[in-house]
């Protein structure tokens, strides 16, 4: 026997990414693996500006926001456990004080809504096909915020359901952005609350639902298998963290490279490779940081920020700078 797994093939998807390029990405936390890994490389991005979104309807109330001039006011919160809460929002949002709650709530909107009409990639990780529909209003929500389960009821999209929130998205961030490129992708973490069973069936609508869209429009979607990779590729529960529901960093490490080849040209690659060389310097920290081999490695790295600045005048190092100047005597 020649192999003891299924490697999944490289591919290359029909449009690129690259530094120059305005992303925003929405969904699950799988999303913000790879808007991290985005804004690490210092590609222009903008990760979840509602926090993490599971469900297409989700995602979909979110960029109904987006499209709006409304912004969010004190009747859209709510008090529970001592913290006030946007059953729009991640509980990331969450705060004691409600002025404070609203006032990021609606900063990140804001910023949002002028990213979308910049950008030209949009990064959409789904996680479960599975909502929570509000019993007082009837309005499904992002995050239940610790609210009696009484409070919900819970079911299953169907594929009709999902299909038609994935072409609704579609048609409205095209509305907004009609050059915008769209890559679509289903979480690999696992949702076992919901059942072994059920998760499947979950992720299967999904993938379904995301088949449809990507054959009716085929130039601008593209769908990135990172659920597949996962499943059929490194099959193992090595590559899951403790819990055995989230990939851990060497499964995302893998996934990121095939999307690395998938969306990245070689130039791309080789910049991102300077990038995180310095990134990682940076980050170095020093026994004896007053020696003369320490200096000599910041003078250094200081060099390398300014000639990669002068080929790519697109970067911002500012931060990276900070750092380093800080400790030169």
């Amino acid at each position: 026997m020649s192999s003891f797994r299924t490697v999944f093939p490289t591919f290359k998807a029909n449009f690129e990414i690259n530094h120059q390029d305005q992303t925003l990405l929405l969904g699950s936390c799988f999303a913000a693996h790879i808007g991290n890994r985005l804004n690490r490389l210092k590609f222009p991005s903008l990760l979840n500006p509602f926090g993490i979104l599971y469900s297409p309807i989700s995602i979909l109330e979110g960029f109904k926001w987006l499209n709006s001039a409304d912004y969010f006011s004190e009747n859209d919160l709510f008090q529970h456990q001592g913290l006030w809460h946007s059953f729009q929002h991640h509980g990331q949002f969450s705060h004691p004080n409600k002025e404070h709650t609203l006032s990021q709530i609606n900063e990140a909107l804001k910023e949002a809504k002028i990213l979308l009409k910049k950008s030209n990639r949009l990064i959409l990780t789904f996680g479960t096909a599975h909502v929570f529909r509000y019993r007082k209003t009837g309005n499904v929500v992002a995050n239940c915020h610790k609210l009696s389960g009484q409070d919900f009821e819970r079911k299953r999209l169907s594929l009709e359901e999902v299909s038609a929130a994935l072409f609704q998205i579609f048609e409205l961030v095209r509305s907004i952005n009609p050059e915008l490129k769209i890559i679509l992708t289903v979480s690999p973490v696992r949702h076992i609350r919901d059942g072994l069973v059920e998760n499947q069936k979950s992720k299967a609508t999904l993938l379904l639902a995301i088949e449809k869209l990507a054959q009716a429009q085929p130039d601008a979607v593209f769908y990135f298998p990172s659920y597949e990779i996962i499943l059929d590729d490194l099959r193992d529960y090595r590559f899951y963290k403790e819990d055995l529901i989230h990939p851990n960093d060497t499964a995302v490490d893998y996934i990121w490279s095939y999307f690395e080849n998938a969306f990245f040209n070689e130039k791309t690659q080789i910049l991102a490779q300077k990038i995180e060389k310095i990134r990682n310097a940076v980050a170095h920290r020093p026994l004896h940081p007053e020696s003369v081999p320490h200096q000599t490695f910041i003078k250094n790295q200081l060099l390398r920020i300014e000639a990669l600045q002068l080929e790519n005048s697109f970067l911002d190092f500012s931060e990276e700078l900070d750092k380093l100047k800080k400790p030169i005597r």
